[in-house]
């Protein structure tokens, strides 16, 4: 029995949950979202109400069932209110800045280290310290936050590097002298 798939979920007056055979699509006020789910998950919306049900008891399918309807949930809440992930730049010259389409990062690397913009998702750069990717898919904004972070990821000696906010780093002791 899975918890979470058994879950409805009751979705905003604004959005829209439709399926033709595989592919379930959401549409909201900030934009559309499709993705394929299996045959074995069965979908069901009634009013504002989506339920997911499945047709075996096999584990896989039961995995599925949760994942299934978190995945839907997650697009329900992308198209009605979206994603965001903040990034925060912590060590001495360390900096990030948004010029047009890309954003450029200084992280003590000898050279810049660039992103262009990808489709879907925004990259704002309110402070030189500080980077947010938003967008409505948590995949892409997960994905892109992650591929900046692995640029400098936070190292435990002196904390320095990109970090999620809020991230805590756990700090290791140095050397100790003879």
């Amino acid at each position: 029995m899975s918890r979470i798939g058994n879950k409805t979920i009751t979705l905003p007056a604004d959005v829209t949950v439709s399926q033709e055979g595989a592919v379930v699509t959401v549409k909201g006020p900030k934009g559309e979202l499709s993705r394929e789910i299996v045959s074995a998950i069965t979908m069901t919306v009634e009013g504002n109400e989506v339920s997911f049900s499945r047709d075996s008891d096999d584990s896989k399918t039961r995995a599925l069932h949760g994942t299934t309807r978190a995945n839907v949930a997650n697009m329900v809440e992308g198209v009605s209110e979206g994603f965001t992930k903040t990034l925060k730049l912590v060590g001495v010259g360390y900096r990030a800045a948004k010029s047009g389409s890309k954003l450029t990062l200084s992280v003590g690397y000898s050279h810049p280290v660039d992103f262009e913009d990808r489709e879907e998702l925004s990259v704002e750069v309110p402070d030189a310290l500080t980077i947010k990717v938003s967008g409505i898919s948590k995949q892409k904004v997960g994905d892109l936050a992650a591929e900046i972070r692995a640029v400098r990821s936070p190292e435990p000696y002196k904390g320095k590097g990109i970090r999620y906010e809020g991230e805590v780093v756990r700090r290791k002791e140095g050397k100790t002298g003879k």
